[in-house]
């Protein structure tokens, strides 16, 4: 069977035990074919890496994500809680001052 579309390198770094390895972890069932595709990609992923890791990042900050992101908060504002009877109003079942709910713990 040929080499997948786009791969460049003949002698594929993942061999088809890998495959069939990571098919069983993953709980695939793979035919031949998929099983020589799947061969061929994961191996052009790798030299992607490897091509990747050639670059000099030393100099480069560790970034958590590409964009700045920040939280928006309101300003924590303390007010008056709602009363008592307005809270209770929609309990399916409640006393006079709470909540009822149904025993869970014998």
């Amino acid at each position: 069977m040929p080499i997948s579309k786009g791969c460049k390198n003949p002698s594929l770094k993942i061999s088809r035990e890998d495959i069939e390895h990571i098919a069983k972890l993953a709980r695939l069932s793979l035919t031949e074919e998929e099983k020589e595709l799947f061969r061929g990609q994961l191996s052009r992923i790798l030299e992607y890496m490897e091509k990747l890791n050639e670059l000099d990042t030393g100099s480069i900050e560790p970034t958590s994500h590409v964009l700045y992101l920040s939280n928006v908060m309101r300003e924590d504002i303390p007010k008056d809680s709602i009363p008592r009877e307005e809270a209770l109003l929609n309990a399916p079942d409640r006393t006079e001052k709470f909540y009822r709910v149904p025993k869970i713990i014998e």
